[in-house]
């Protein structure tokens, strides 16, 4: 069996039928930074540019299925997970990726080898199949709960079960201030309580934080707040007169994606800061809503 020739990056995460967020806009982000792609599909939305009208979830057992077709193919780096719907969902994801820090073996030196045989000479099955040490992946986590429209895109039961199983287990986290409010419990109002937030994330288990500053009130400029406990960085950019559509999902695909490439996180976090930047300047408006949908090729073009 051929060992895969280039690491790939993983979302986990809601498809969007307007194509602007979600696994769409995760997709067209990893191609932009010449990063393979895949997809597991946790959520179905019906959505546009004016909002959610629908959302499904499909079975648990056909997302099971997607997360073993891609760790069993393909040697992946980094996942990024988006919006699970349910506690159900997220201990799901949860279960499937802590696995991933076992060691793997080949599943198809197992198949060689009928069952009647492993459970007359386990040693033998054993010494058949080719077990090797896992890599577990980077994890970055896009805790999504809220859409740029306002509807509610996370279960009540969720929101605990995303706090005790996916903040430990995430390399980062990328909230904006809304949703670090519903992990921290307390209002964010100012730089200070995005600091104090950012600490008690970390407190959570989370190995870094990115607090994205779109919602503060900060003067002309964005203040995304990084910290992993070595390293704190404030990355500033002007406020653009426009709201943008799939930024946060863009956002941690772009990290995620710099990551796969080898970038550290600090410097996978500004890269793709920059990113969407670029990304937004170019946005186009291909519905009838007012939200801008990013520019995915022209920011990879001029990266």
């Amino acid at each position: 069996m051929q060992t895969p020739g280039m690491r790939s990056a993983l979302t986990i995460a809601g498809s969007d039928s307007g194509g602007g967020a979600g696994i769409q806009a995760d997709l067209k982000t990893f191609a932009a930074h010449g990063v393979h792609g895949l997809s597991a599909i946790a959520a179905l939305t019906a959505q546009h540019t004016r909002g959610v009208t629908a959302v499904h979830v499909p079975p648990l057992a056909f997302l099971r299925a997607q997360l073993a077709a891609c760790f069993d193919d393909f040697d992946i780096g980094v996942v990024k997970i988006g919006m699970l719907a349910n506690a159900e969902v997220i201990h799901t994801v949860a279960d499937f990726i802590e696995a991933q820090s076992r060691p793997r073996v080949d599943a198809a030196a197992q198949v060689s080898h009928p069952a009647s045989i492993r459970r007359r000479a386990p040693s033998m099955a054993r010494s058949a199949s080719t077990a090797e040490p896992a890599r577990a992946p980077v994890v970055v986590l896009d805790p999504v709960m809220v859409a740029t429209s306002g509807a509610k895109l996370l279960a009540d039961d969720a929101l605990e079960a995303l706090r005790t199983r996916l903040l430990p287990m995430a390399d980062l986290v990328t909230p904006n201030i809304p949703e670090a409010e519903l992990l921290i419990g307390r209002r964010i109002a100012d730089g200070d309580d995005a600091r104090t937030a950012i600490a008690l994330l970390r407190g959570m288990g989370a190995r870094a934080v990115l607090l994205k500053g779109g919602h503060l009130d900060e003067g002309d400029r964005v203040v995304d707040r990084y910290d992993d406990g070595a390293v704190q960085r404030e990355f500033r950019h002007r406020r653009l007169p426009l709201e943008g559509h799939g930024t946060g999902c863009t956002l941690a695909s772009a990290i995620a994606a710099n990551r796969c490439r080898g970038l550290p996180m600090p410097a996978a976090v500004e890269a793709a800061t920059d990113y969407i930047e670029r990304a937004l300047r170019g946005g186009y408006r291909p519905g009838r809503g007012d939200v801008v949908v990013l520019d995915h090729i022209g920011a990879g073009l001029s990266s």
